[in-house]
């Protein structure tokens, strides 16, 4: 079957991205979804709603499985991604926009602070969210 162009590029970009663009790319895709999410349930379709929280809950859950727990900070983030998780479930059963609105200044904030700590180049970082 034919690939879209769209579709080969986001592959080979995927396959050729670093760690540290790889943790950026699963931060904007949770911001994504999150805020697909938020406006699903100001519309009322709450079935777009809950495709799009449960996206940006599988992309937590990879970010999770990405860290490195060698590092005293993964610990930390795992209680953060949690948290985030439990947000987005709450924002979803209960369809109401604040959880979701809260998740989504935490990943802001989040993907702001993986990339500077890659622009720097600061090897920890690589390390820390290195399996991706």
């Amino acid at each position: 079957m034919l690939q879209s162009p769209h579709k080969a590029y986001q592959q080979n970009s995927v396959q050729t991205a670093t760690p540290g663009q790889l943790v950026i790319m699963l931060y904007d895709g949770a911001i994504r979804f999150t805020k697909a999410g938020v406006e699903g349930i100001q519309r009322r379709q709450y079935m777009i709603a809950n495709t799009n929280l449960k996206k940006a809950q599988a992309i937590v859950h990879e970010l999770i499985a990405s860290l490195n727990h060698d590092f005293p900070i993964s610990k930390d983030l795992v209680r953060i991604y949690e948290y985030m998780l439990h947000l987005l479930i709450q924002a979803n059963v209960k369809k109401d926009v604040k959880p979701a609105e809260e998740v989504l200044e935490h990943l802001q904030e989040l993907r702001e602070a993986w990339k500077q700590t890659f622009k720097t180049g600061t090897g920890a970082a690589t390390s820390i969210e290195g399996r991706v």
